[in-house]
Parts: structure tokens; sequence; C-alpha cells
């Protein structure tokens, strides 16, 4: 190996958001894998080591350093529930949600998410790239490395599809990773108002399989909500999906509870969604399973909601915690994950040190990636985020702002 290819980061702190023999572990101090005086030495686009500055300048005393005093080096964020792949914004309901109308009259009185339907049929999937590409452009400039993007604004197959090679045309450019769910029951679309069973077996019978044998989606979702879909219809929706192999995800007891964490257990999903109104039952189902818990505090602020996510009876409960922006036009235009931090230390009851490893490792245990992503174990692609500040505790407390200065995107500096 040559010492000239490796390029060593030196900061205040570093937070490898993972413990040796410790993986689920979500305690600050070691679970967010504190080093003061840290550095990261990067070597083929992957973390080499990490510890102690005094240790690796040793290890390698002729690799290029970068000093990044008084700011901390984090693994890249991984943000796990994202709807980023829409048309316009809904500017006209925020209105009405401050004027004190709910985000189910806005969908009786045909906003909602049918609003976004039929904004993003009329739209190409050039267009839908160029609107797309700035939205996750500035995902990454708040430290986002990783994002999972839904479809489930076009509801029929062709634009469920178009979506889907949206997804994977960015991805293609190589300076975000994009994880691809197909989100085909978001809502009932219009044409089957009255006839919602039918358009679940179009899910079932057409659209399912044809996602599968085109390859553009690794997760199949459902939003699984009283006035949505049903838990009969959720059932059988990811039911389909495993058999055509795509992993289930589950929005999950967002409003009000209808055993949807507990159905994400049962069916081995890889995480269940939202979870604001969570069962006593859900939370025990959670904490013994490998199904993560995304909490999406953003969403429930947004929308006015009083009653957040548990997220303490969560971690206690043993259920691994993820966090994620719910990023979409409706109920959570957020990109920034910092401010999504904030909100689970000041509302659900959080470390700082969780917040981070919900927002790093633990999200991208919600994708089910591998390789050590969300951390900077050895052998991790080097993700990674520099923020401007010389304690991690100061990112989710001083909240509102960008404190992300740099990324680096498999040790190439992306922003």
């Amino acid at each position: 190996m040559s010492e000239a290819k490796r390029v060593v980061l030196e900061a205040s702190q570093v937070l490898t958001c993972w413990t040796e023999g410790e993986p689920r572990s979500q305690v600050a101090i070691p679970g967010a894998g504190v080093i003061e005086r840290g550095a990261v030495a990067i070597f083929e686009g992957c973390v080499d080591a990490v510890g102690s500055q005094d240790e690796i300048r040793s290890r390698y005393p002729t690799a290029e350093r970068i000093d990044l005093s008084n700011k901390i080096l984090t693994p890249g964020i991984v943000d796990s529930h994202t709807h980023a792949v829409f048309g316009r914004w809904r500017l006209d309901e925020y209105e009405l949600r401050c004027a004190g109308s709910s985000y189910a009259e806005i969908a009786a009185g045909g906003g909602g998410i049918n609003a976004s339907v039929l904004d993003l049929r009329e739209r190409s999937e050039d267009e839908l790239v160029e609107l797309t590409r700035p939205r996750l452009k500035s995902m990454l400039q708040h430290g986002t490395t990783t994002a999972e993007v839904k479809s489930g604004y076009g509801l029929t197959l062709e634009d469920e599809l178009k979506m889907l090679r949206v997804i994977h045309r960015i991805a293609a450019e190589g300076w975000i990773d994009l994880i691809p769910t197909f989100l085909g029951a978001h809502a009932i679309p219009p044409e089957y108002r009255g006839h919602r069973s039918d358009y679940v077996d179009v899910l079932i019978g057409e659209m399912i399989p044809a996602v599968a044998e085109s390859g553009l989606a690794t997760f199949c979702d459902v939003f699984m909500e009283p006035g949505v879909f049903t838990p009969d219809e959720a059932r059988r929706v990811l039911e389909a999906a495993l058999r055509y192999g795509l992993v289930p995800k589950l929005h999950a007891d967002e409003f009000e509870s209808s055993g949807g964490a507990e159905l994400a257990v049962e069916l081995g999903a890889a995480s269940a969604d939202h979870l604001g109104a969570v069962s006593d039952a859900g939370i025990a189902a959670l904490g013994n399973a490998t199904t993560v818990a995304t909490l999406l505090p953003g969403t429930l602020m947004f929308l006015g909601r009083r009653n957040y996510a548990p997220a303490r009876r969560l971690i206690d409960a043993g259920a691994r915690v993820a966090l994620a922006t719910d990023f979409n036009p409706g109920s959570s235009p957020a990109v920034n994950m910092q401010v999504i931090m904030s909100l689970a230390c000041s509302q659900m009851g959080m470390s700082p040190g969780e917040a981070f490893v919900g927002a790093t490792s633990n999200g991208a245990a919600a994708l089910r990636l591998a390789a050590g992503r969300g951390t900077l174990a050895p052998g991790a692609p080097a993700d990674i985020a520099a923020f401007d500040v010389p304690d991690f505790r100061l990112v989710p407390y001083l909240y509102g702002t960008n404190h992300c200065v740099g990324v680096w995107k498999r040790g190439n500096r992306v922003y």
C-alpha cells in the first residue's frame, strides 16, 4: 500500500457510532464511540483505521493530513425514510393547516397524497430528475450520504416505474447512495375511489410482479392507517412482495394504533416507520425483533401533533431505533437531519449520542445495509460528515442551522 494515497482526517471529536462487540448499543458513550482528539484514516474509499490523533499519526507518519480542529467527524448520515421524488410543493395545504385544517380534512378535500399524484403524473421523467437532484444535493450538504427514496406519487404501474427510474438515474451519478422503495400502496388513487379492492388487486397482480421484474426496487412499503390501507390489505400486499423478493417495510401506527408494529415484526419487515401511536404490544414486539423502529419526529412537529413516538420506551424495551426526515411535500418538507436529531432529544427523550446512532448506523440497519455502513468502523465505506462544532452534543443543541461543513463519499470530498 502506498502511504501517499492515504488521507487522515483529524478532528476535535470522532464519533464512530459503532462499538466492537456491541453493534446494538445506543448509549452515548461508548455507543456513539466518541474519540476525543480523534482521527480517521482513509484508503481506497474505505475507513482504514480510526483512533486518537497520536495513534493514527504514529501508524501512518507520511499520510496526507487534513486538520479539522474544533470540528467533529461522524459517519455520513443515513436518512432511511424519504419521498424525495415529487413535483410541486403543497403550499396551499400548508396555509390551510396553519388555519386549523387537519391532515384528514385536507385529504378528504382532494389534497394530500393524491394532490401530488395528479401533479406527478403530468411530469416527464427528465423533469422529475431535474426537480429531485437539487433536493438531494441539499440533503448531502446537511451531511446525508445515503437516503432511502420511495415511489408512491404515481399509483399507476407506468408512473411508479417512472419514479423508480428517477431514483436510479440520480444514484448512478455517484455522489449519494439512494435505496429505492416501491410504495404503490401509498393511497387509493382517485380513479379507484369506491373500488379500493380493485386497486389492491392491481397492486398484487400487476404492479408488484412488474416492479420486481424490473429490478428497480429493494423494498415494498405500505401506508397502513385508518382511512388509507387496512391491516388485511397491508398483509396481502406485503405477503405478495415477499413472494416476489421485495423486502417489506411499513408505515405503521402513525396517528392511530392499528397493529402496524406487530404486523411488521410478524412479516420480518426491515422497519416499522412513524410509530407515533404504537401500542404497548407493538413496543414489546419491536423490542424482541430485528425490525428497526424508524421514528419521524419532523412529521409530527410539522402537522402540529402533540404526541411523539415513545423513543425512550422503545429503546428501553430493546428496540433498535432509527431516525429519518420523512422528506415530502405535504407533511415534512425537511432535508436537515440535524433538526430531526434535535426533535428526538427535546421531544422524545433520546440522548445526543442515541440520536447520532439513530441517524447513522441504525438508519443503515433499517435499510439492511451491511459492510459497516453508517459507522466509522475499519473497512466501512469512507462516508464521512464534518460538523463545525467542537462537541457532538452541540449539533442537536444549536438547532435550526446547518453545522455541516464537509462531506466525503467513499473517501472523495463531495461537499
